[in-house]
Formats: C-alpha cells, structure tokens, sequence
C-alpha cells in the first residue's frame, strides 16, 4: 500500500472575500461566509479572514468588523480576522477601539490585518472620506505607528486586550514597513505572484520585538480543488471571467460556470492561461497540496492562506474540505472536562 503523505508543515488559513454569485443577494452570500467558516472550524483551518471591498457588486463584505463577531461567535476555535481593515479610510483610534472590543469579547482569537489599498475605485474611496474638501493625505505609515501606538499603551486608551496585528501587502513597501515594525506579514500572491524576493526582503531585514522577535511570513494564494483537475478547472471559469471583465471597466456578480465558459471560449486563449499575470491554482487534491506546498517553500512562509471565488457555494466547501484532507489538517479534539 502507498504510504499516506504526512500532513502540511505550515498551517493552513482561509481568506473569504464573500462572492455574490449571480442570482443571490450579498445577504446570502453574507450567510455563505458564516457557514463555510462553520466548516472551516471543523476541518482544522488555523485562521478564517474576510476582506473590505467597497462599491461591487461581486464582493459583500465592506465592513469586516461587522462580520468578525458574528463568525467568532459561530465558531469555537479559529482565529478570526481581517484581511484586512483599508487604514487610509479610518481613524486609527476607531479602529483600535472596535478590534479591542472583539478581543474582549473573543479574547486570544483576534486578529487585525491592516492595508493601505483602497479596496474600491477611487470615486468610492473619495465618498468613503469624511472630509472631502482636499484629497486623502498619503500618510499611511504614520497612521499606523499611531494604531500600534494606542496597543502598546491600551491600558490608558483602550481596556481590553489587544488583537494581533499583521501587515498585508501586495508590494516592496509593505515589507519594508513590516519589518521596521516588527509585524507579522502576509503577502497578497493571489494579486502579484512574484512577491518571494520581498517576502525575502522583509524577513532579511526584520526588527525584533518583546512581542514579536522572530519575523513570521503568510502567503495568500488562489486555489480551487476539486475531485478531478478538469472539474477544478471547469469551476474556475467563473473566477476567471470576473476578473478580466474587472480588468476592462466592468464590475459583475460571480457568473455561472456555463455562462463564464462561453465568455473564455471567445477569448481566443487557453482558460488556464486567464487572466494574465495571476498564478490561479486548480486540481484534483493532490496537485492542489504539491501546489500550495511549492508556494510556500517560495516564500519560506509558515502559513498559507487559500482564497478562491466561485460561483456555487456547496462547490465552494467541497473545494475546501478537499484541500483540509488532502493536506491532513484536522481540528484539535477537546475533551470534556
């Protein structure tokens, strides 16, 4: 008999960006993050994360504070966090203040993924401004010394516990701001997949901390499993079509498998090769766990968080229940006192 891989060694996440499929509302698509996290708590996933994104149609979640509670309070042992809160768009003290609630309420769970993307066009990023008289100052860096600020001195601001912070990125400055930091950081693959030199980069130069001494590095990726390579292929079609319809000016719900097939099938190119510049993994489980493994021996990264967006939400939890097993993740046993 074939010996049984061993299981993973890194943990292995999730980051939802909550797709509206065609069809649905973004109150379902709300309800179909709370249930795959539900599933993910029970599969042995480390973290489940939704992210902000304002002004689409495809993507529900523009608050993921609100949507924080909820899954930590439908779950029991994942950490729950943001992936992440768009600092430019808020106070640093407000944002301290809500993840601090969470902590209190979910104490060791929390976790504070912070960007600077807009995560929307910039008509909606100007709407998002209270103050719109001027254009947004571009001081990200010094709202987040002043975030981290009100952590390191919660007990006269703030009087819960404080969330881990992490720093997301997609770019060689955010690892440069992570590592003078001392932040934990997860770098965005799943939107420029050739991050390994400043993932690189950041753990070369990391500043250590009382908190943090070590440098820690997560890679989010793309990756559809299904029972074949060529249903996971099939089942990516709706990603893909989204994507390049995003690329031209044209913001859509997550279209069907079918309809999204014909749209590739004009375009002229192999679907795998769609869109250009995305590294998009889809298989059967075992390409799916070679896959994931290879991208993190790129980054040296201890974590790997697994985004995907397709149009049907069982298909949604197959894939990831595919890849907890194919990965031999499994859920801690608790026993009864």
């Amino acid at each position: 008999m074939t010996p049984e891989p061993e299981p993973i060694p890194f943990n292995l996440s999730i980051l939802d960006q909550s797709p509206i499929a065609e069809g649905a509302t973004a109150g379902d698509a709300l309800r179909n993050t709370l249930d795959l996290a539900r599933l993910a708590d029970t599969l042995g996933y480390r973290r489940y994360w939704v992210a902000e994104h304002h002004g689409t149609p495809g993507l529900a979640c523009a608050s993921p504070e609100v949507m924080i509670g909820p899954i930590a309070a439908a779950t029991s042992r994942l950490r729950v966090g943001s992936g992440g809160v768009m600092l430019p768009h808020y106070s640093p003290l407000k944002v301290a203040e809500t993840f601090s609630m969470l902590s209190g309420l979910f104490p060791g769970r929390i976790d504070l993924g912070i960007g600077r993307a807009p995560g929307t066009s910039a008509r909606v990023a100007l709407a998002l401004q209270r103050d719109r008289r001027l254009p947004a100052p571009d001081d990200f860096r010094e709202q987040l010394a002043e975030l981290l600020g009100y952590f390191a001195h919660r007990e006269a601001a703030i009087p819960f516990r404080s969330p881990e912070p992490w720093l997301l990125g997609s770019s060689p400055q955010s690892a440069i701001w992570a590592a003078e930091l001392g932040l934990p950081y997860v770098f965005a693959d799943f939107i420029n997949p050739e991050g390994a030199a400043i993932a690189a980069y950041y753990r070369e130069h990391f500043t250590g901390s009382e908190q943090q001494p070590v440098p820690r590095v997560a890679v989010a990726v793309w990756a559809i499993c299904a029972p074949t390579d060529e249903e996971a292929l099939r089942l990516s079609a709706s990603f893909r079509m989204m994507m390049l319809e995003l690329y031209r000016g044209r913001l859509m719900p997550v279209p069907t498998v079918e309809r999204a097939q014909r749209f590739l099938d004009q375009e002229g190119l192999p679907a795998e090769q769609l869109p250009a510049s995305r590294r998009i993994i889809t298989g059967g489980p075992s390409r799916v766990r070679a896959a994931l493994e290879g991208v993190a021996a790129e980054y040296r990264a201890e974590e790997v968080f697994v985004v995907n967006i397709m149009h049907g939400h069982a298909a949604r939890r197959r894939s990831y229940e595919l890849i907890a097993q194919a990965c031999r993740i499994h859920a801690p046993v608790v026993l009864a006192d």
